[in-house]
């Protein structure tokens, strides 16, 4: 008897890495293939990405996750896709890449100061977002601007995962969480808005953008072509989609009010849901997904970035460590903390605070050895997710518990000290892929397995553990995060001298 089993695909698109997951309808992770694109930097400050090379290496996981997996393609239910977002993916009118710019890009600097000066208060008054380089409506100015060859043979504005759908369905669509989060929706309602669009100098833009769906609509089905090329059957229903801090928050457990989602990855991100969407300048960015449903996020790149920066630097070096993350983490849990432990400040890749901001050991004494130091990492990143979320509360958003995701979830060690400098238990997901699965929730949303995200999170996520706050500890790091913001405010001139 042929197995009847059903089955939904989480795809996750990030700024390199492409992952195809398998979920079971009770969330067990069934297979799971992944792909490392390549960025391209044509000029300083550009990353750029091959649109080709990205729907390949899609295709490629996709089909080799339904061979790990040796299930038939028949038996995946729907498909959800996330993305990172921002960013700016156009095609032309043959469906054809123009360019990908990712959201790691800078070369909008310039442009995204000028707009915050002249028309700041005025775009964030509508969109709840102040201009940034790599915001997506910012870079398409620039283009506008600097190449408007492009510009005039561009058809549509897509994001990351857009295009991933755009190649399985062939829709040109994307959806309210993408597209509040880039800024280019009115915020609360969710919709286009000719006088935004105006304030960014993208008048003549409006039929560039693509038609909006609610994240867990079926947009589309997956063509004949598409399932040649994937290995998928032909009219696998697929939804419109996720930005991927909103699917994360979803995969860790989170999608209710007043709770809490940190996600310690590349950026350091740190979310709330509310029914109301926050108004206030201090905050990042509010993204939209449904009726009565707002994320205020608070983030930068100032998270696990800095422990993979060691890792690659001073413990791979040599191939002396099978398992180097495991071995920072032992490292850690050999110090037993003190008052004059080293500092770190995780600014590798500057600040949302400042560009000119630099990372550093500081206070480092003969008796401190690489224990120390990587402790002191450990807790720098933890302060900064600390100072976004307190911007957040400053803004009256407020949450009892936090669920705690991306790679620095996996560590035995920093969820506890998470707990411990935030002073709120921290929960982490049996799930490491909590972007695919955020994902594979919605589509099994959209497709009526589950009647809402609440009972979907309720079937398909698990918590494998919960770290609780040790009073005896709350003293400890609220002073050294007291002189973690009092060094850095004292090095603000030194960076601000010697930035180039």
């Amino acid at each position: 008897m042929a197995d009847t089993s059903e089955y939904l695909l989480g795809l996750d698109a990030g700024n390199t890495v492409i992952k195809a997951v398998l979920f079971d309808t009770d969330g067990h992770q069934i297979a799971m293939a992944a792909l490392d694109g390549a960025s391209q930097t044509p000029a300083p400050g550009q990353v750029e990405r091959d649109l080709d090379e990205l729907w390949d290496n899609a295709r490629q996981a996709i089909r080799a996750c339904i061979t790990k997996a040796g299930i038939r393609p028949e038996q995946i239910r729907a498909i959800g896709c996330a993305g990172h977002g921002n960013g700016l993916y156009l095609i032309d009118r043959a469906g054809e890449p123009v360019i990908g710019i990712q959201s790691l890009d800078t070369r909008a600097s310039a442009l995204a100061a000028q707009l915050d000066v002249v028309a700041g208060d005025a775009l964030h008054e509508i969109c709840l977002q102040s201009p940034w380089p790599s915001q997506t409506p910012v870079l398409l100015a620039w283009v506008k601007q600097n190449r408007p060859d492009l510009y005039s043979r561009a058809a549509t504005l897509l994001m990351c995962k857009d295009f991933v759908t755009f190649r399985l369905t062939g829709q040109r669509r994307s959806d309210l969480s993408d597209m509040s989060g880039c800024g280019l929706l009115r915020l609360p309602q969710a919709r286009y808005d000719s006088d935004l669009l105006a304030l960014y100098g993208l008048e003549d833009a409006a039929a560039l953008l693509p038609d909006l769906a609610d994240p867990a609509d079926i947009i589309g089905t997956v063509t004949q072509e598409a399932a040649a090329s994937t290995g998928l059957a032909e009219g696998t229903p697929v939804i419109a989609g996720y930005f991927d801090v909103v699917s994360s928050a979803m995969g860790s457990g989170v999608v209710e009010p007043a709770e809490a989602s940190i996600i310690a990855g590349t950026w350091s991100i740190n979310q709330v849901f509310s029914k109301e969407p926050v108004r206030n300048r201090d905050v990042f960015m509010v993204a939209a997904f449904g009726a009565g449903r707002f994320l205020n996020i608070e983030s930068s790149a100032t998270s696990a970035a800095n422990l993979e920066w060691y890792v690659r630097e001073f413990v791979e070096r040599g191939g002396h460590h099978d398992d180097p993350f495991g071995y920072c983490n032992a490292r850690v849990q050999e110090i037993t903390p003190a008052a004059d432990d080293p500092l770190f400040h995780p600014f590798l890749y500057g600040s949302r605070e400042g560009a000119s901001f630099r990372a550093g050991f500081y206070g480092v004494a003969g008796w401190h050895g690489e224990g120390h130091m990587l402790r002191a990492l450990f807790e720098g990143v933890m302060f900064e997710h600390r100072r976004h979320i307190e911007v957040l509360r400053a803004a009256d958003v407020t949450f009892d518990n936090a669920a705690l995701s991306g790679g620095g979830a996996r560590s035995p060690v920093w969820p506890q000290i998470f707990a411990d400098g935030l002073g709120v238990p921290v929960r982490v997901a049996e799930a490491q892929e909590t972007g695919a699965l955020g994902a594979a929730i919605g589509a099994g949303v959209g497709t009526g397995l589950f009647g809402d995200y609440e009972s979907g999170l309720r079937q398909m996520v698990r918590t494998r553990q919960t770290f609780v706050p040790d009073p005896d500890m709350a003293a400890h790091y609220e002073t050294r995060y007291r002189r973690y913001l009092a060094l850095r405010d004292a090095l603000r001139p030194l960076w601000a001298e010697t930035h180039l």
